[in-house]
Protein backbone atom coordinates (compact mmCIF):
# COMPACT_ATOMS: atom_id res chain seq x y z
CA UNK A 1 0.00 0.00 0.00
CA UNK A 2 1.29 3.70 -1.04
CA UNK A 3 1.31 6.48 0.97
CA UNK A 4 -0.15 10.07 -0.20
CA UNK A 5 -0.20 13.44 1.64
CA UNK A 6 -2.72 15.22 3.23
CA UNK A 7 -2.37 18.70 4.34
CA UNK A 8 -4.58 20.28 6.97
CA UNK A 9 -4.76 23.74 8.22
CA UNK A 10 -6.45 23.48 11.47
CA UNK A 11 -6.64 26.33 14.03
CA UNK A 12 -4.39 26.92 17.09
CA UNK A 13 -6.96 25.78 19.69
CA UNK A 14 -7.90 22.51 17.67
CA UNK A 15 -4.53 21.85 16.98
CA UNK A 16 -3.49 22.33 20.86
CA UNK A 17 -6.98 20.02 21.53
CA UNK A 18 -5.02 17.23 19.02
CA UNK A 19 -1.89 17.49 20.34
CA UNK A 20 -2.93 16.89 23.89
CA UNK A 21 -5.16 13.72 22.92
CA UNK A 22 -2.01 12.19 20.95
CA UNK A 23 0.30 13.24 24.08
CA UNK A 24 -2.16 11.29 26.69
CA UNK A 25 -1.82 7.97 24.06
CA UNK A 26 2.05 8.16 23.45
CA UNK A 27 1.29 9.59 19.94
CA UNK A 28 2.27 11.62 17.40
CA UNK A 29 -0.22 13.87 15.82
CA UNK A 30 -0.08 12.78 12.83
CA UNK A 31 -1.11 8.88 14.22
CA UNK A 32 -3.44 10.37 16.07
CA UNK A 33 -5.30 11.81 13.47
CA UNK A 34 -4.84 9.20 11.09
CA UNK A 35 -5.90 6.49 13.86
CA UNK A 36 -9.15 8.29 14.51
CA UNK A 37 -10.22 8.86 11.07
CA UNK A 38 -9.84 5.00 10.18
CA UNK A 39 -11.62 4.02 13.46
CA UNK A 40 -14.69 6.52 12.37
CA UNK A 41 -14.40 5.00 8.89
CA UNK A 42 -14.67 1.52 10.00
CA UNK A 43 -17.45 2.75 12.32
CA UNK A 44 -19.73 4.24 9.69
CA UNK A 45 -19.18 1.09 7.48
CA UNK A 46 -19.90 -1.08 10.50
CA UNK A 47 -22.62 0.47 10.95
CA UNK A 48 -24.20 0.52 7.36
CA UNK A 49 -23.56 -3.54 7.00
CA UNK A 50 -25.73 -4.15 9.97
CA UNK A 51 -28.35 -1.67 8.92
CA UNK A 52 -28.34 -3.34 5.49
CA UNK A 53 -28.55 -7.05 7.47
CA UNK A 54 -31.02 -6.42 9.48
CA UNK A 55 -32.92 -4.83 6.18
CA UNK A 56 -32.02 -7.83 4.60
CA UNK A 57 -33.81 -10.11 7.41
CA UNK A 58 -36.53 -7.86 7.99
CA UNK A 59 -35.37 -6.91 11.70
CA UNK A 60 -36.73 -3.76 12.75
Amino acid sequence: MGTDVLSVRVDRELLDRLRHHAAKRGMSVQDYVVRTLTRDDFDERFHAAVEETERFYGVT
